[in-house]
């Protein structure tokens, strides 16, 4: 028998929460006549509903339950200190010990010289910080016209002003006048929609050059850095041709560009590495971090930066911060986090173990009749719903359409699985079982089959 922890009625928290709460990325009409789905507890990989149903968790929350849910270890040491101590900043001249630790810990963990960071209170944050951080740095070297930041269509860096801007995603910049000055898009990598009749390493190529055919039309004088993920998440996990990142990090050696890479999906594991740019082979000057960094227990972000950037702009007073920069809570609870996933070899398990199995059960459903491609890095995986394998078609109607029906089967079957456009996207937590990712392919199959047989009916498979 499922227990349901006492709360009001469905409906009732349905209606107060249309009535009062705005939703991200949501049109609030829609909420209002359908009503959410409102979760009220979770252990592992499992989500329980108001209503007790058990959903398979396999998108991590936000890309960021990385340990699962339920862990008590992190709410001990966060209890612990809120009673030591809650709260104090890290402005004037000021700090506390779960910001050094972690700081620390980091340092060791991330690759290179990156040795030093800079807290947000989340991704969002930390790619505004970065901005900011890049143009100090040139300005402080006597270059203050390179304020230029390069960045890709289709990106996600965040949902502010200056991540937006960095991001590239169009419906985002419809609205609030985006992007902001000195933010250049050149096209992503994503050799499924994009790569014709090119082979992969052909057209990772091609794009990264793109890269360096936008260094010159804008002058290289004028360019501050290069933003990217190692692996689009958002843009409906993009994994990169073998050749691109290679090319993408010579261009920015050649030109002398700070190199930014966004880790807030793909580090912590996600990818079978402590950092997606050791999986892809990147030397980065920066790296955006949150998300898995706490599993998502408490909110915190961050920069890691390598010693010459540190070394330059600490020599002026970098007039920056955040009321919650390195939290002490939320610091705590990060290095909680870190502990579990470095002791319980969680990291290396997804790259030996689970990764390899996902990867296996995942391509293979390449094989329906829906699927034109079926992808996997570590524990973040993709599939491209076409109507014709051979050419990768889209289908006739709006892009998107046969995504959204096949991502509320998937909902209608406990399954928590995102759609981007006509692509369906998982990334579940990193401590997901072989017996669990069987049934996570068990549902979203099960999906494919209902939408295979509504798009037909509906006449949309075309």
């Amino acid at each position: 028998m499922n227990m349901i922890t006492n709360h009001m009625p469905t409906a009732e928290l349905q209606a107060l929460d249309a009535a009062h709460h705005i939703h991200p990325f949501s049109t609030q009409d829609e909420i209002a006549n359908k009503g959410v789905r409102v979760i009220t507890r979770a252990s592992g990989v499992t989500l329980t509903d108001s209503e007790g149903c058990e959903i398979l968790d396999a998108m991590a929350g936000l890309w960021c339950v990385n340990l699962g849910y339920g862990r008590d270890e992190l709410a001990d040491v966060a209890a612990r200190q809120m009673r030591e101590l809650p709260y104090y900043n890290t402005f004037f001249q000021t700090t506390h010990v779960p910001a050094i630790a972690l700081a620390a810990k980091l340092a060791e963990l991330a690759p290179g010289d990156l040795n030093h960071v800079f807290y947000a209170g989340s991704g969002s944050e930390a790619n505004d910080t970065n901005m900011r951080m890049v143009r100090t740095y040139w300005a402080q070297k006597g270059k203050p016209e390179k304020k230029i930041i390069i960045s890709r269509k289709n990106a996600y860096h965040g949902s502010t002003m200056a991540g937006a801007s960095l991001g590239g995603m169009t419906p985002m910049h419809e609205q609030g006048g985006l992007p902001i000055p000195d933010v250049h898009h050149i096209d992503q990598p994503h050799w499924y929609e994009e790569g014709g009749d090119m082979s992969r390493e052909e057209f990772g190529l091609q794009r990264a050059q793109e890269l360096e055919k936008a260094i010159l039309e804008l002058g290289e004088d004028k360019i501050a850095a290069f933003i990217g993920e190692p692996i689009q998440g958002a843009g409906g996990v993009v994994i990169p041709p073998s050749t691109y990142w290679p090319e993408i990090q010579r261009i920015c050696d050649k030109y002398e560009i700070l190199l930014i890479a966004d880790e807030v999906i793909c580090g912590f594991g996600r990818t079978g590495n402590w950092f997606g740019s050791q999986t892809m082979g990147i030397k980065p000057h920066i790296m955006t971090i949150a998300k898995g960094l706490s599993s998502g227990y408490a909110p915190i972000g961050g920069s890691i930066v390598c010693d010459e950037v540190v070394e330059v702009i600490g020599a002026c007073e970098f007039n920056h911060g955040y009321t919650y920069s390195g939290h002490p809570v939320a610091a705590a609870v990060a290095l909680e986090n870190l502990r579990i996933l470095e002791e319980e070899g969680i990291v290396d398990k997804v790259r030996e173990e689970t990764g390899p199995y996902l990867k296996e059960k995942w391509e293979a459903l390449e094989d329906h009749p829906l699927v034109g491609e079926a992808r996997v890095e570590g524990l973040m995986g993709t599939i491209a719903l076409t109507p014709n394998k051979e050419t990768r078609a889209p289908f006739a109607g709006d892009s998107g359409t046969v995504g959204y029906i096949c991502r509320e089967f998937c909902f209608a079957n406990n399954l928590v699985m995102r759609h981007v456009g006509d692509r369906m996207i998982i990334s579940p937590p990193l401590v997901i079982s072989k017996a669990e990712i069987d049934t996570l392919v068990e549902r979203a199959t099960m999906a494919l089959d209902l939408t295979f047989a509504r798009i037909k009916e509906d006449g949309l498979y075309k």
